[in-house]
């Protein structure tokens, strides 16, 4: 193992020291979701949209049907808000975190 420089890092107002390697430094950066951007939670095909863009929803409207594993999955509208854009139709098959729609 190569010799490198001892990290400093606080968690929980306690300081550790530690050499991170270097599979942790190339690691995918946390990145936190925006929840306007509303994305697929598993791989299915779009049966139902109740939704037009330029519509105000109110939260926990229905907006989309999700069919999965042979289950149908209401996806409901997580805040009150304008539709800014349908990226999906009906029929089509969605992978997993694909953006199906956008609110303003």
């Amino acid at each position: 193992m190569e010799n490198k420089a001892i990290k400093k890092f606080l968690i929980d107002d306690t300081n550790y020291e530690t050499n991170f390697t270097e599979k942790f430094l190339r690691r995918k950066k946390y990145v936190k979701s925006d929840p306007g951007k509303i994305t697929a939670f598993i791989p299915g095909v779009i049966t139902v949209i109740k939704i037009k863009p330029g519509q105000q929803l109110k939260h926990g409207e229905g907006m989309l049907v999700l069919e999965a594993m042979k289950m149908k999955n209401d996806l409901l509208s997580p805040l009150e808000g304008k539709v800014k854009a349908i990226y999906v139709n009906v029929g089509q098959m969605v992978t997993k975190g694909q953006l199906l729609l956008e609110f303003e």
